[in-house]
């Protein structure tokens, strides 16, 4: 039996799927968290006949009729899938919103049980719910429950009457089929006018509600200043500068310690196993490439964790909308909205989701703009990056991770606005959302999202990057003689020759060693990859503990041993982060961008913004501290000339598409 999950974003059904299959799907207080169906099997316990039931998660809807991408896979999913039954989720707290989308589900002849979610709020709000008066009007069950907590009520009830309407062979009838006929633009306005008087007056007929328009309720007071036009942005800004304090500098680094422990006392043990018997060149991969290469990635895995944990109290607490808010008025006058910063929060957990996410803008330029520049938010790929140059050149200060978050924001609203002027389309969409209530974090939800993030960085660890560590070892092992390169000649290695060429490039940039274009290169494959790399281009393996690396002064031993001094570095982090991402966020990029011209353009315009960004910081930069311009300043400036020239160009001839757009909008008109 096939049992659809629908119903409006935000109303809790990832919570209840989760709830009742035992998964662990990501759940956020804030709607646009599903873009995607997802299947399960019910829990035993929640199954005593032992029938066999697959639910499906189904994204958030507010019509049959769909506005956004993900409405148009529940509508497609309900009307050709044909699901045994549906389980329609509605929002306790929220019955006049709620019931529109639940009268067309009952037209479509499919049996339709109503979970009156979030039931344990309702006593809060001072809202009564007439149950059985509402199943009678509907003519379908109506079970109250509560998804969240440790005591979830009602889910057994659910799943017994959705396994018995869903056998039943009695037909449910329609409680309102004023739309049912509708076929042109107006008749389905009048059939909705209808629907709305008919919800209405179920909803004055089973609710009572103490309301006190006049009062200003306490949540009422908190948005008038987190969600404030000014105050809101250098509040955000504070959040995230304490949320990278926790995870960077404060707690993050305790664990740190203790875990990059395990992984020394690891190497110690597996060196003292091999012995010195062993063959040099095996050791070397064993202990250099693999263990000491992946050791070095996984030593930043505390850190990630503090701030994936710190990020999703965040989202389940509600505050997240209201940056989406916040940034609205300023994603508009570049020609996105307040819906594009949902893709980038999710990216801030991995790109490819994020990518995802922008199924829910329903404008194509701007989802395709959102498509291209959301991967440009710190993911959590790039936060050992962040961690490495942080810790290592500016004494793990919180203040690296927070301009780097807001400079990705930056370069977003200046990416859209090139974007625009290039594409012409100077389309506006509104930007509605609905505000969710605030509430305390689980902690348990925040741990079981920061575990599954974990795991997945720790299997990335496992298989792409241990396999990329082992084969940069072996080639910064041989020559292209396949000799063994001498201890004092790395720069002979094939993987020196390999990146030497490229490393000229970045000579402008501050970085033009060959160890930093490789690790620059197989971070394409993934971003994690330029920690590993440097690990064992270097020779370490603990970059957590590096206290006799410290800064001091203006000369630093960490220029002795990396070769560039804190500029460069900065310059190299700044490159890393707005260059393209993996090649598996690229993937994505060309399945939601579906035109390869679009995809072409989106890679070209990351690589250009990368190399003018780090540019930028390094001469600038090193202009700033030394009363000087950096190394290679006019060859770097041609080749910004170059770039930021054919930008302009494309600007100007976008110009035309402007006009073309303005004239198929007044014949539109």
């Amino acid at each position: 039996m096939r049992i659809a999950l629908a119903g409006n974003p935000n109303s809790g059904k990832t919570t209840l799927f989760n709830a009742i299959t035992g998964k662990v799907e990501h759940v956020g207080n804030w709607p646009g968290v599903t873009v995607e169906k997802k299947e399960g099997d019910v829990k035993q316990h929640l199954n005593p006949r032992k029938e066999d039931l697959v639910v499906a998660d189904l994204p958030g809807a507010y019509s049959m009729s769909p506005y956004t991408n993900e409405e148009s896979i529940t509508k497609d999913f309900v009307q050709n899938e044909n699901p045994d039954v549906i389980i329609n989720i509605v929002d306790a707290t929220n019955l006049s919103r709620s019931l529109f989308f639940t009268t067309q589900l009952l037209e479509l002849g499919i049996p339709v049980v109503v979970a009156l979610n979030k039931s344990d709020m309702t006593k809060a709000k001072d809202i009564s719910i007439n149950v059985p008066a509402l199943s009678d009007v509907l003519k379908c069950p109506v079970i109250e429950t509560v998804a969240t907590g440790t005591a979830k009520n009602g889910l057994l009830e659910l799943i017994d009457a959705a396994v018995t309407v869903g056998k039943s062979n009695k037909k449910q009838a329609a409680p309102f089929t004023a739309g049912a006929k509708a076929s042109t633009k107006e008749s389905y306005e009048k059939a909705d006018k209808k629907r709305y008087a008919f919800v209405n007056n179920i909803v004055k007929e089973v609710e009572r509600r103490k309301i006190s328009s006049e009062k200003q309720t306490i949540q009422d007071k908190v948005d008038r200043v987190i969600a404030h036009k000014w105050l809101g942005i250098p509040i955000f800004a504070a959040i995230i500068y304490l949320v990278f304090s926790i995870s960077q500098t404060w707690i993050g680094p305790w664990f740190a310690d203790i875990f990059v422990g395990w992984i020394d006392l690891l190497n110690e043990g597996v060196a003292s196993l091999l012995g010195e018997s062993v063959n040099p060149l095996l050791s070397a991969l064993l202990l250099d490439g693999i263990i000491g290469g992946v050791g070095a990635v996984i030593g930043f895995l505390p850190l990630i964790m503090v701030l994936f944990f710190c990020l999703a109290l965040l989202e389940d607490c509600g505050y997240m909308a209201r940056v989406a808010v916040v940034m609205d008025r300023f994603f508009r006058i570049v020609g996105l909205s307040g819906r594009s910063i949902i893709p980038m929060i999710v990216s801030t957990g991995c790109g490819i989701p994020g990518i995802m996410a922008t199924r829910t803008i329903k404008n194509e330029r701007q989802r395709r703009t959102t498509a291209m520049l959301t991967t440009f938010m710190p993911c959590g790929a790039k936060l050992p990056i962040i961690a490495l140059f942080a810790g290592v050149f500016f004494g793990d200060n919180s203040w690296v991770g927070t301009s780097m978050y807001f400079l990705g924001i930056i370069v977003i609203i200046l990416g859209a606005l090139i974007i625009r002027e290039i594409t012409g389309d100077y389309s506006r969409s509104y930007f509605i959302m609905e505000l969710p209530d605030y509430r305390l974090p689980s902690i348990k939800r925040a741990t079981i999202s920061m575990l599954m993030r974990a795991k997945a960085f720790i299997i990335k660890a496992g298989t792409i990057i241990l396999v990329c560590n082992a084969a940069v070892q072996i080639l910064q092992t041989f020559d292209g003689q396949f000799h063994v390169v001498a201890e004092s000649a790395p720069e002979t290695s094939i993987l020196a020759s390999i990146a030497g060429p490229l490393a000229v490039l970045f000579i402008p940039l501050g970085f033009g060693l060959w160890q930093f274009a490789a690790a620059a290169v197989t971070g394409f494959i993934a971003k994690e990859n330029v920690v590993g790399t440097l690990a064992v281009c270097f020779g370490i393996t603990n970059f957590i503990n590096m206290d006799e690396l410290t800064l001091i002064g203006s000369g630093t031993q960490v220029h002795a041993v990396f070769g560039i001094g804190a500029v460069a570095a900065l310059a190299y982090l700044v490159f890393n982060l707005f260059t393209p991402p993996c090649f598996a966020a690229i993937g994505a990029m060309n399945s939601e961008l579906e035109s390869g011209k679009w995809l072409a353009g989106a890679i070209s315009f990351q690589l250009g913004m990368g190399y003018v960004l780090a540019f930028l910081v390094y001469q600038i930069g090193t202009l700033v501290t030394t009363g000087s311009l950096g190394e290679g300043f006019i060859g770097g400036f041609i080749a910004v000339a170059v770039i930021v020239g054919i930008v302009a160009y494309l600007m100007k001839r976008g110009g035309k598409n402007k006009q073309l757009y303005a004239e198929l909008g007044a014949v539109k008109s």
